[in-house]
């Protein structure tokens, strides 16, 4: 949750984001400049990684080196 609110205070602060309202004013919708949407897609990317992440390193599971794994892989291939 934290990472979203900066997210959207990322947004208000480097975009001009322009919000289509009903008669009331309520925003329905927002219209964003495809940069800044280009830009909001990597940073939700980005704030999925670390939480994926740090869901993992919870785990507390054990673990074996990239190269390891790789070798183990390509053992397993061959079989």
């Amino acid at each position: 949750m934290y990472f979203l609110t900066l997210l959207e205070k990322n947004i208000m602060k480097q975009s001009s984001p322009h919000f289509i309202t009903d008669t009331n004013g309520k925003k329905l919708s927002v219209i964003l400049d495809i940069k800044d949407y280009e830009r909001m897609l990597r940073e939700l990317e980005d704030i999925e990684d670390v939480k994926l992440y740090d869901e993992v390193k919870g785990r507390k599971e054990e673990s074996i080196p990239f190269e390891e794994y790789l070798k183990q892989r390509k053992k397993s291939k061959r079989a």
